[in-house]
């Protein structure tokens, strides 16, 4: 909104009448420090051992591999990373006081038909120098990856983008199944599953295993490639991240789908069906 070169008005009366600093013009954010972003690291990789350990467990634990830090800086990297302990707290508030939060429907359903349920769900991928997040759309049933997106951001735009694209290419889930984050209870989210006749569930406070399908999706993806990998910059983490979803789909055999990929699990497709038709399959 401020104009530097504006023929009439200074920079200075400029941010007067917008009520903001000079200062605060000229500010640039900035990043973690590389101690951070190796701390940041560290956590994520036991956060995926012990997803119970919250900020004053995960301080010991660092502490014991010589990292002397406190408590606080570590629950402010685990909220920057979106990284929340799963056990059960009394009296917690919802993720934003303002949205809405639906009740979990999967519990003792019968899962077997693609499109049955889908859910999604929000990770952090660490960077060699700075990290983004990662948001993918999974069908239950049949384990593939339908959508996904990379955001520097915790911001709901790119689950939706993410939540859009799913539904283009393959219609819609009768359930749609998520945490309790801000992203998924915001209205831009959820408005997109009601306008299509969605029902929505969402996990019970600190019940990670509400979601399972996903979070073993995550564990594998990071031990398998970003841990490997150390992507340099976006680019590198988007191409090498769709490189290994697309193995994941159509190479990787699960022992929970008869041996089958999701790719052919989803499209019913007897072993061995390579994805040559894939294109032509999503098309239609």
């Amino acid at each position: 909104m401020v104009e530097p070169d504006h023929p009439r008005l200074s920079v200075v009366k400029q941010c007067n009448l917008l009520s903001i600093s000079r200062s605060s013009l000229y500010y640039e954010a900035m990043g973690e420090t590389p101690l951070n972003l190796k701390l940041m690291r560290l956590i994520d990789e036991q956060f995926l051992e012990t997803p119970y350990y919250g900020a004053r467990q995960m301080a010991r634990h660092l502490r014991r591999q010589g990292y002397w830090i406190n408590r606080k800086r570590v629950r402010r990297l685990m909220l920057k990373m979106g990284l929340r302990a799963i056990y059960q707290k009394p009296n917690t508030s919802n993720p934003h006081t303002e949205h809405k939060t639906y009740p979990y429907l999967l519990r003792g359903l019968d899962i077997q038909e693609p499109n049955h349920v889908w859910c999604a769900d929000v990770s952090y991928i660490p960077m060699r120098r700075g990290f983004l997040y990662l948001v993918a759309i999974m069908d239950w049933a049949s384990r593939k990856v339908l959508s996904w997106r990379l955001s520097n951001t915790l911001d709901a735009d790119f689950c939706v983008a993410a939540l859009e694209e799913a539904m283009a290419k393959y219609g819609k889930p009768a359930i749609f199944n998520t945490d309790q984050g801000s992203q998924f209870t915001s209205l831009d989210f959820t408005q997109v599953l009601k306008d299509a006749g969605v029902k929505i569930s969402m996990d019970g406070k600190g019940r990670w295993m509400d979601n399972v399908m996903i979070e073993r999706l995550w564990r594998s993806l990071k031990y398998e490639c970003v841990y490997l990998n150390a992507f340099e910059t976006g680019s590198e983490a988007k191409n090498g991240i769709g490189k290994w979803f697309d193995r994941y789909n159509k190479k990787r055999p699960h022992s929970s789908l008869d041996d089958k990929t999701p790719y052919e699990a989803y499209w019913k497709l007897p072993i061995g069906g390579d994805g040559k038709s894939e294109n032509l399959l999503e098309a239609a």
